[in-house]
């Protein structure tokens, strides 16, 4: 039924503009250039340049490398900016394709550190080893193997569950609390 509807439409289309393609020939040569040339052409509708100048602005929005962020390298040549302190903060901001995300902390049962925004999709998980940045939209990993510099010389990820580990703080914090 659609496709003898669309087919209707398009040869009543078709049949029009033959219709004025030979109405056009008929008429003399001079006086056919007058007519389309004294006819002036429609301006595009309005909601059209409207929309073009906000898909334009969205695209070009940047948003800028957070003050005072950390720096992850991750395989393949991705990268982002990380501010906040993983092992005590809610909300950490990850910088992440020119745009900034804030991603509140997540429970896990794991030990991994996890925030998560469902809003944007993005998800960033912290392991002692490396960071790992997914999007929930379309089940993807968008960066792996992550690391900060103090990582890829061999230190482990400022993580929450690595703060309250006892072995991981300061050498005399330890001795006070096997002394006990």
């Amino acid at each position: 039924m659609k496709k003898l509807l669309i087919a209707a439409v398009v040869g009543a289309l078709s049949s029009t503009m033959m219709l004025a393609a030979t109405d056009a020939a008929a008429q003399p040569a001079s006086t056919a250039a007058t007519k389309t040339a004294a006819t002036p052409k429609k301006p595009a509708p309005k909601h059209r340049i409207i929309k073009r100048k906000k898909s334009a602005a969205r695209e070009a929005k940047v948003d800028p490398i957070l003050a005072g962020s950390e720096h992850w390298s991750c395989a393949e040549g991705m990268e982002f900016d990380m501010k906040g302190d993983m092992a005590r903060d809610q909300v950490v901001t990850v910088h992440w394709a020119n745009k900034n995300y804030a991603l509140p902390r997540q429970v896990t049962t794991t030990g991994a550190d996890r925030f998560h925004d469902s809003a944007t999709g993005l998800d960033l998980v912290v392991i002692p080893t490396k960071a790992m940045l997914f999007s929930d939209h379309d089940s993807s990993r968008l960066a792996d193997e992550c690391k900060t510099v103090a990582m890829q010389q061999g230190a482990m990820a400022p993580t929450q569950a690595a703060a309250l580990n006892p072995a991981n703080r300061a050498p005399a914090a330890a001795s006070a609390t096997s002394g006990q």
